[in-house]
């Protein structure tokens, strides 16, 4: 078949959130795909595992009500949201010690307000000097002159120990996945602003009901396909030049050509991809020199009689940060998720030695507990990015034509979320989209060699 360099033909190198969301995009529009994912499973860092005749998730996620696109190319791929997510109003329970609920009345952000008024277990100045920094960061609309280390941020306003203990950093780690003195206080706000601050659900709190490969990845790949795309699973690419008019993308054997490129894997994989792109070397350089944090999920198996008073519940004084009752979210009667997210000391236990000391902890809070009847523990050590002050980040649209980057490290005011990987991918296809070389009805071309070696660096 001739080469109709006119005709675009999109590929999509990675198969998590960013490269999905993107695919599901341009696929809602009337675009053809081709998902290259390296790995046998979809969803990158949101995947579903199994584990002794039971599903488990490679990390305990959670999302908010503020993550609109989620949550939208969700119902677009024909995901029952009332039955895949249990929506909870903003509460914040730390076991024995804390709780915040938001009002289930007032409108936003006075419903966040009176929560924070009426919590329990911080002093009525705690309280107030909560309050206080709150009603200050909506007048200044949580933007920093300059950004800085949230502990910084939190020193300046005098914030009491207790109530940083309790909430800023719950919310920080939980958020960023970053320690408070190394976290980016402008992200940080960026993430209140967009939960606390605007429409009242936005603060809900949305876990997952079913494994998180059934709720993003999978449905979101069966919708590719049904509208003419393709997800090739097991397909590693190897290398990717410029050719002419459109990139050449070697898997194995076999060479692929694209004239519009998504490259959507995490950023310390992006360098060997981009080797034979000139202009991406300093992007390349970048994404060389970030930092990463690790998640640990430690999963423990009680009784099936076993569960939680919540659904999901704080633990402080340990490393346990978070646990859920994934009996009363999935069905999986008496498990547990342990979730410890960020850098520290049980980074250097063994497996066995931080399953011990988590299942320690969760029987000094539940005295009553029986032993527990099996243990399994999961270690993203680059569970994302370090989200630290003025990180640079690389644009989507990269200086070689038609091709992009997608992912939650790319330019955007989110961590390392869901919701930013996925819009990431959405504003890479909306600009292929906005091109003017775009053909929404391409013609079939295959896949292979076209014998022609004259490279373009782009």
């Amino acid at each position: 078949m001739p080469h109709h360099p006119e005709i675009s033909r999109v590929a999509i190198i990675g198969g998590g959130c960013a490269g999905l969301a993107a695919a599901a995009t341009l696929a809602e529009r009337g675009i053809s795909v081709t998902v290259f994912e390296a790995a046998k499973h979809l969803g990158g860092r949101a995947r579903s595992l199994e584990w002794s005749g039971t599903y488990l998730d490679n990390g305990q996620h959670i999302l908010i009500g503020a993550y609109r696109e989620t949550l939208r190319l969700m119902r677009l791929a024909g995901v029952d949201e009332a039955n895949a997510l249990l929506r909870l109003p903003l509460q914040l329970i730390q076991h024995d010690q804390f709780c915040l609920q938001a009002s289930r009345c007032l409108p936003a952000p006075l419903h966040v307000l009176h929560g924070l008024l009426r919590a329990r277990g911080l002093s009525r100045g705690e309280r107030f000097a909560a309050l206080r920094f709150m009603l200050k960061l909506r007048l200044s609309r949580f933007h920093l002159s300059h950004d800085l280390p949230l502990a910084d941020l939190l020193a300046r306003h005098q914030q009491p120990q207790r109530v940083i203990r309790c909430l800023w950093e719950p919310l920080c780690l939980a958020a960023l996945n970053t320690p408070l003195d190394r976290a980016s206080a402008q992200v940080f706000l960026n993430v209140l602003r967009d939960s606390f601050a605007r429409g009242k659900h936005d603060s809900d709190l949305l876990l997952p009901r079913i494994g998180l490969s059934e709720l993003f990845a999978e449905p979101l790949a069966n919708y590719v396909i049904a509208k003419g795309g393709a997800v090739q699973r097991g397909t590693t690419i190897s290398a990717i030049t410029r050719h002419d008019d459109d990139y050449a993308l070697v898997a194995g054997d076999a060479t692929h050509h694209f004239t519009h490129v998504i490259l959507a894997v995490p950023p310390f994989r992006l360098a060997k991809l981009v080797a034979d792109l000139a202009p991406l070397a300093e992007i390349a350089r970048m994404c060389d020199s970030y930092d990463y944090q690790p998640i640990a999920t430690v999963y423990l198996q009680y009784p099936p009689q076993i569960r939680l008073p919540h659904p999901m519940l704080g633990l402080a004084g340990g490393l346990s940060q978070w646990v859920l009752d994934r009996g009363q979210l999935n069905g999986q009667a008496g498990l547990l998720a342990v979730v410890i997210s960020a850098e520290g000391a049980h980074m250097h236990m063994s497996q066995e030695e931080l399953a011990d000391t988590v299942a320690n902890e969760i029987a000094r809070a539940f005295p009553d507990f029986p032993p527990t009847l099996g243990r399994k523990v999961i270690i993203e050590k680059r569970a994302t990015f370090a989200c630290v002050p003025n990180m640079p980040r690389p644009p989507q649209q990269t200086p070689c034509p038609g091709f992009y980057l997608a992912g939650d490290y790319t330019v955007g005011d989110y961590p390392a979320t869901i919701e930013g990987a996925v819009r990431s991918g959405i504003i890479c296809a909306e600009k292929i989209l906005d091109s003017d070389t775009i053909n929404p009805h391409p013609h079939p071309c295959p896949a292979s060699g076209r014998g022609n070696n004259t490279r373009d660096p782009c």
